[in-house]
């Protein structure tokens, strides 16, 4: 938390239900009737929220999502600086986590005002705890872009990326995402998609990429996080050159220098750069006399 002085104000950012109202955070309704501004994502929501817990808010009500973040915050951080409780709540989990609130925290750090917060529920977490992957060491991705090639580009940034890899998807793009990454990781990457967390109908479907995909392809609905096993640390006997060749050409999609990218997988893999090099070489190679292994190098 930051230092304040005398007469500046708190911004409070709360966390909301990612489903069931009953896991609401015990602090929230107090923070609800009490705040001078309640900041809301949607306020229609905020109001069946409110309802739900039995909760009246005294201060005044002001929505606060992607369109009018930007031009809203002045507004907000003036309310701050005017000794007003601000608090910042989205539709569902934590605010700035794939929601509205980076911009206003950030404005409100650099005027030196204060800023805490009300821990509540976390689709991230939930998904990830669900999950049955490694828990040690993750990273969380957000939305992936919507357009195919774009995606794609994204996924194999992070292909090499050895944390477990949380994403959030929207369930018409869900089979599509799956594809990509099966793609992208292989389709024997280990994964869960978790849908609908702490509701009626919440599932939890694991399994291998592939799987997954041919699963979502059937028509998913509901709230999508899926959680991604890291990459593998494979050793040299687990690698044949078509591999170590794939391996170089995703990172090459990527942007990535051909000289770089045999420098990176030589290090995933454990072996002499020299050995990846040789492996593009003789794909190369191939490629010219028309073999199908060297497809895709030049």
């Amino acid at each position: 938390m930051t230092g304040t002085t005398g007469t500046t104000g708190t911004l409070v950012l709360a966390g909301t239900p990612i489903g069931d109202v009953a896991d609401a955070p015990p602090r929230l309704a107090a923070e609800l009737a009490t705040a001078d501004v309640v900041a809301a994502e949607d306020t229609r929501r905020l109001r069946r929220l409110t309802q739900a817990l039995g909760v009246q808010t005294t201060g005044r009500v002001v929505s606060y999502f992607e369109g009018n973040e930007s031009a809203r915050t002045p507004e907000l951080v003036e309310a701050l600086e005017d000794g007003k409780r601000v608090l910042l709540v989205t539709d569902a989990g934590m605010p700035s986590v794939s929601d509205p609130g980076y911009r206003l925290v950030a404005a409100a750090v650099e005027k030196d005002i204060r800023v805490t917060a009300v821990p509540g529920p976390s689709a991230v977490l939930t998904a990830l705890a669900l999950s049955g992957l490694p828990v040690d060491r993750f990273c969380f991705e957000g939305f992936l872009p919507r357009k195919a090639g774009e995606r794609l580009g994204k996924l194999r940034e992070v292909a090499a990326e050895k944390r477990t890899m949380v994403f959030f998807e929207a369930p018409h793009r869900l089979d599509d995402t799956l594809a990509a990454m099966a793609e992208v990781f292989g389709a024997e990457r280990r994964a869960a998609v978790c849908r609908e967390l702490t509701k009626t109908y919440e599932e939890v479907k694991r399994g291998p990429l592939k799987t997954l995909a041919a699963w979502a392809a059937e028509g998913v609905r509901g709230e999508i996080t899926v959680v991604v096993e890291g990459a593998p640390d494979a050793g040299p006997q687990d690698l044949d050159p078509a591999e170590l060749v794939r391996r170089v050409q995703v990172r090459e999609e990527a942007g990535e220098r051909r000289k770089e990218a045999i420098a990176a997988v030589a290090a995933e893999a454990g072996l002499p750069k020299r050995d990846v090099f040789d492996a593009v070489v003789a794909a190369k190679n191939a490629a010219r006399t028309g073999s199908a292994d060297g497809k895709g190098l030049s």
